[in-house]
């Protein structure tokens, strides 16, 4: 997946966030995405989805939960 391709996942995911739930809708996308993460810089995927840089921390947070965690539907 390219950069171009998560980054436009992130930016509807975070824009689209109910109130209060933006930062577990960051955690989720680092979960989901773990694996499609890794090699890209994730501080140019938070400036091309236009949401600040400084939520890189939490997306490694979910992309480090990820081996701990299964997402239910």
């Amino acid at each position: 997946m390219t950069a171009a391709e998560l980054a436009k996942i992130f930016r509807t995911r975070y824009h689209t966030a109910q109130k209060g739930y933006r930062v577990t809708s960051i955690h989720l996308f680092g979960i989901e995405f773990a694996e499609a993460l890794r090699g890209h810089d994730i501080k140019d995927i938070c400036v091309e989805a236009d949401v600040s840089v400084s939520y890189v921390t939490e997306i490694y947070k979910g992309m480090r939960l990820s081996e701990f965690v299964d997402i239910r539907k």
